[in-house]
Formats: structure tokens, C-alpha cells, sequence
């Protein structure tokens, strides 16, 4: 009851007429900075802090907040319609979004994703504003052989359900990783892979290789095969709606992404990526049309989308309960915190209630804002797809070299972004799945520290890493994922 009052003098403070301007604003600049290729929201509100020092603090995070939301939203569109995700929890949805787009349903899609949004941001918000406590203490009771057993199932499972074969996704897998290692080791200090280039010693940047391989790697193999292209079709060939089966196929991987995204976001390193690979691995079990994925399936549209809008109010948890920021986003909102002079953790719902709760609040009404604003517009979006292939691919090509210049001012990151790139069409050419090697270039340096804490506390027993009932049951999954499609296959040819 005392969360409910607490929520509701939070909506008397964001629906006050300045306070639903900045969420305003901060929800059309979210989707505008989600639409470009390279730039995300960590980027957007770290060049935004020296404008806003002269905002309320309150008025400040409500704009924060819809610029965190609007670029999940904003994300989704170029996923979907050019295969270029800005974001990383946004590749999953270009893996089934973009065929849909080329089938001619790119409206549906972009459809699914915005409801998606909205029904797992407010699910999630709503989340956030009763069960974060309990939520966040999940932080202290999961382990490091937990966190590492988690994040051995995410390998095991999106490596053999995406490709043609396991062997050509658990090569992709091993190319993020081995990227993953790039740069100075954490615990020795040595450096690593680094062939030299002190540009090299803090890593290869995520954003660098998320656009190199879906952006540069998709102009390379559209331009190389734009002479022998068959006609275009018409991107508003399946309507500008979704259709009653559409409906009917969506709404359980809303709630199903909203499910896994909400906990694992609000976990230390949970973030979005985790639940949307878990999300459309679950979907491509559950769906009754299995053989739709990899053509445009789109419950591999909803229930990725819905775990990374669920995920993206979970990193919140930690951030606000705890003072943990467990994304490069949250590391940025707990910057500004501290620029104001405020300390995020147990004390700052009772010390600064009217800000946090006004924050709150605003989440429902920016995720209103996003659904109107991005619902009239999916008709105008897909349109993007008419523009001859020439020009648009031109122009995202600029922006991605644009975005990834800006990231560090960086010649070295610009020949990795072209590196990269050709290692990506090479990878479309033969059918090599992307996203294992996005899995391994981000969750391989953190399995590494979670495995080296784990046999730390064990003192080098491997068997404290499945000494605990949710690491046991964690690897039993992974093992089942590895094992049981190839012993199905194999009762299915002895019968």
C-alpha cells in the first residue's frame, strides 16, 4: 500500500506540465538516436550531462528515462527494416524482424515490436514499482558459479538452435569470444591479443562490432549482389496492420519476453542481452511453426522485443536500489545521479522519494508516448525500403562511420568497423550465424570473471561450479540443449 500512495504522488509529479515535456522530448530524441546506427542512449545522455546541469534533477531523469525507452523503441525500426541494430539488445529482433521486412511484412513487424514494447515496459515498470526490493536481493543470493553456469546455457543454446549447423555456430561463438579477450587482462594486468596497438589494450568496443557485422557486413553483400538482385518487393505488401493470426501468434511471447527480461535485467550482469537470446530460443521451441524461423517467424519478433523493453526497466533495479549499474546506460544515469549530488542505493527512495517515484511514473507515461508516436509511423518507416538500395545503404554506411567515430575518435576502430565488416559478409556468404559472436564478444569476458571467481572461492575445485542447486540445474539445461536434438534425431532415423 505505502509503494502504491508513494506511486501515486509520483504521477502528481510527473504529469505536471514541464515534467511531460522532457518526457516528451526525451522519447521522440530516444527513437531518433535508436533509428541511427552506432548511437545509443549511454552515448546520448553522456553528451546531453553539461546541457542539462541547469535542469531540475527531476525534469532531468524524466528525459533520461525517455531516452532510455525511446531508443529501445527506436532501435527496432532499423533492426527490422535495414538489419542494422544500434543497440545490442535490438540483434535478435533483426534475425527474423528483417526477413519479415523482406517478405513484404515489414509493417507487422515493426507493429509486434512497438506493442511488444509497450506491454513489457509497462508490465515491467509495474514490476519495478512493487517487487524491485525482493528483486534486487536476488543480487546476493545467485553466486559467481550461477552467474557462470547462466551464461554457459546462453551459449550452448543460441550456438545450436541458430545456423545451419553446431559447428558453424559454435564457430561464430568462438570468434566473440576470442574477441572477447582482446585487451589488458583484468586480475594479471597482462596484456592480451593486442598484437601491439595500444588502441587495443581497453578491447574491442561493442557498438564497433555490432554495426561492422550487421551494418557494413549487409552493404558489402547487398552491393555485391545488388546487379543479380530479383525485383523488390513491395514493402507494404502484407498491409500496413497485423492481422488477427498475427495477434493470435504475439501475445504469449509478450508475456513470456516480459517474464525472463524483467528478473535477468535486474540481476548483476543481466542486462538486455541474456533474456532476448533466452527469448527467441524459447520461441523457436514453443512456436508451432518452427519452420518459419530463419523466413520471418514473428514470435521471433515479439518475444525478443518484449525481453529487452522488460530487461531495460530491470537494469533500473539495481541501479536505484543498490547503486549497481550493470549496463554502460546505467553506468552513464549513475553519473548524473552523482553530478547532482545524489547517491544512488537503500537511501535514496527515503532521501529523494519525489524523484525517484516521479521517475517511475514517468516510465508509464513515456511508454504511452512511444506507442503513440511510433504506431502512426509504422506505415512511414517501412516506406524507408522504397528508397533505391544505392542511396540508403550509402547513407547508413555514413552514419555508421559517423557513429563509430564518435564513440572514441578512433582510426584503429575505424579499420576494425571495416575489418569486421568484411569477416561479416564472409560470415553471410557461407551461412555463418552473427549473433553467437555478439553472445561471445559480450558475455565472455564476464563468464571469464564469474569462472575465475568461482574457482577462486573453490580454490581451484572444479566442482564448486555446479555445487548449487540453480548451477546444476543451469548446466543440466545447457547439456539437454546440446544433447537432446541430435539423440531426437537419432531415435528419429533408428524408428
Amino acid at each position: 500500500m505505502e509503494a502504491l500512495q508513494s506511486l501515486l504522488s509520483g504521477f502528481g509529479v510527473a504529469l505536471q506540465p514541464v515534467n511531460l515535456f522532457w518526457a516528451f522530448l526525451g522519447s521522440a530524441l530516444g527513437t531518433a538516436i535508436g533509428v541511427l546506427p552506432g548511437i545509443g542512449p549511454a552515448l546520448t545522455i553522456a553528451l546531453l550531462l553539461p546541457v542539462t546541469v541547469q535542469i531540475a534533477p527531476t525534469s532531468a531523469f524524466i528525459m533520461f528515462a525517455g531516452i532510455l525507452y525511446g531508443a529501445m523503441y527506436g532501435g527496432s525500426t532499423t533492426s527490422i527494416l535495414l538489419n542494422a541494430p544500434g543497440e545490442s539488445g535490438s540483434m535478435m529482433t533483426a534475425l527474423e524482424g528483417n526477413k519479415m521486412a523482406r517478405a513484404g511484412r515489414g509493417a507487422a513487424a515493426l507493429a509486434t515490436a512497438a506493442i511488444g514494447s509497450f506491454v513489457a515496459g509497462t508490465l515491467a515498470t509495474l514490476a519495478l514499482s512493487f517487487v524491485a526490493p525482493a528483486i534486487a536481493e536476488l543480487a546476493f543470493v545467485l553466486g559467481p558459479a550461477d552467474y557462470f553456469a547462466l551464461m554457459v546455457l546462453a551459449f550452448t543454446s543460441v550456438s545450436v538452435v541458430l545456423g545451419a549447423s553446431r559447428v558453424r555456430g559454435f564457430t561464430s561463438l568462438f570468434l566473440g569470444l576470442s574477441m572477447g579477450v582482446v585487451g589488458i587482462d583484468g586480475q594479471t594486468g597482462q596484456a592480451r591479443l593486442t598484437f601491439g596497438s595500444a588502441d587495443l589494450l581497453d578491447g574491442i568496443e561493442l557498438t564497433v562490432v555490432l554495426v561492422s557485422l550487421f551494418a557494413v557486413g549487409e552493404i558489402l553483400y547487398v552491393a555485391s549482389r545488388y546487379a543479380k538482385a530479383p525485383p523488390r518487393i513491395n514493402p507494404l505488401a502484407g498491409g500496413t496492420w497485423m492481422t488477427g493470426q498475427d495477434w493470435k501468434r504475439s501475445w504469449k511471447p509478450w508475456l513470456r519476453g516480459t517474464a525472463l527480461g524483467f528478473p535477468i535485467g535486474a540481476l548483476p550482469t543481466g542486462g538486455t542481452e541474456i533474456p532476448t537470446f533466452l527469448s527467441y530460443a524459447i520461441e523457436r521451441k514453443l512456436s508451432k511453426h518452427p519452420e518459419e524461423f530463419g523466413h520471418g517467424a514473428i514470435e521471433g519478433v515479439a518475444g525478443p522485443e518484449a525481453a529487452n523493453n522488460a530487461a531495460a526497466a530491470g537494469v533500473l533495479v539495481p541501479l536505484l536500489t543498490l547503486g549497481l549499474p550493470t549496463s554502460a546506460t546505467a553506468a552513464v544515469l549513475l553519473a548524473a545521479f552523482q553530478s547532482y549530488g545524489l547517491q544512488p542505493g537503500p537511501f535514496l527512495f527515503a532521501n529523494s522519494g519525489e524523484l525517484v517515484w516521479g521517475l517511475i511514473a514517468s516510465l508509464y507515461i513515456g511508454n504511452l508516448m512511444l506507442l503513440v508516436l511510433n504506431l502512426p509511423l509504422v506505415g512511414m518507416w517501412v516506406r524507408l525500403l522504397l528508397i533505391p538500395r544505392p542511396y540508403l545503404y550509402a547513407g547508413i554506411l555514413v552514419f555508421a562511420l559517423v557513429g563509430i567515430w564518435g564513440v572514441a575518435n578512433s582510426w584503429t576502430d575505424l579499420a576494425l568497423m571495416f575489418g569486421i565488416g568484411l569477416m561479416g559478409y564472409a560470415m553471410r556468404v557461407y551461412d555463418f550465424p552473427i549473433a553467437p559472436v555478439l553472445i561471445g564478444l559480450i558475455l565472455g569476458p564476464m563468464a571469464e570473471t564469474q569462472l575465475r571467481r568461482a574457482l577462486a572461492v573453490g580454490e581451484g575445485d572444479p566442482l564448486i561450479l555446479v555445487s548449487t542447486p540453480v548451477s546444476a540445474t543451469l548446466f543440466a539445461l545447457a547439456l539437454a540443449a546440446l544433447v537432446l536434438p541430435w539423440l531426437l534425431r537419432r531415435l528419429k532415423r533408428a524408428a
